[in-house]
């Protein structure tokens, strides 16, 4: 890492209740220097004013605020391109929940001095999922299976949102030309990173169900990514 600014991107909507405990527990496990950028999608419950308190408070986070509700894959990449303005030589991206432990944080970052884009993965050797019932992890599990099948990858956890990434690997994808919207962005970002030829690299993590809070997870997302898949594939 060394030489390399680390940038770690929160999008968030309606997350009031997490992102101030978030931020103090991620900060734990940040290199000095870090930057924390909260990525509000005019979240009702107030969690974008909530966040620009926070940035008075702490020199080390800022918040992009966008208009409304546009998806997981248009908030990442706004978060990712406002990174690099800033000089970003590594990017992190988590949930804003605890659905990701902060404490896997260093060993993401350890991971890419041998790696371009680092994976927490619940389902390689040493990964796990905790507080689901058995239809939700059929349809995680399924839906890696699915993905993996369909675009012939041998990455085990392809749609996580658990990862680290070098500057070089978002400068390479076109990442305006990144077509999902929903939790299916996971997938083609990874895509993308594999068929121009970065090395991948799965570190296993323990995932938990959010602590407080609502899944954003609805059908309509599930099926943009089921549908999204097969035309990753063909548009090549």
């Amino acid at each position: 890492m060394e030489g390399s600014r680390v940038w770690l991107v929160l999008p968030t909507y309606d997350e009031a209740e997490n992102i101030e405990r978030i931020t103090a527990a991620v900060r734990q496990h940040l290199p000095q220097g870090s930057r924390i950028l909260i990525v509000d999608d005019n979240s009702p419950d107030g969690t974008g004013r909530i966040a620009d308190r926070l940035a008075s408070e702490e020199g080390d986070l800022e918040v992009l605020h966008r208009p409304r509700k546009d998806g997981l894959g248009p908030a990442y990449i706004a978060g990712f391109k406002w990174a690099l303005a800033g000089g970003a030589g590594l990017i992190l991206q988590m949930d804003a929940d605890f659905s990701h432990d902060p404490a896997d944080i260093p060993r993401l970052l350890k991971a890419t001095s041998g790696a371009d884009l680092v994976l927490g993965s619940r389902y390689v050797r040493g990964g796990a999922v905790s507080d689901w019932g058995p239809v939700r992890r059929m349809l995680s599990r399924g839906g890696s299976v699915y993905a993996r099948r369909i675009l012939r990858l041998s990455i085990r956890d392809l749609t996580g949102g658990f990862k680290a990434i070098r500057r070089e690997v978002l400068e390479g994808i076109d990442l305006g030309s990144i077509a999902s919207g929903g939790y299916a962005f996971q997938v083609e970002l990874t895509l993308r990173a594999a068929r121009a030829g970065f090395r991948i690299q799965e570190v296993p993590i323990h995932f938990r169900d959010r602590r407080v809070g609502n899944s954003k997870m609805t059908a309509s997302i599930m099926l943009e990514a089921a549908l999204g898949v097969p035309r990753m594939r063909r548009r090549g």
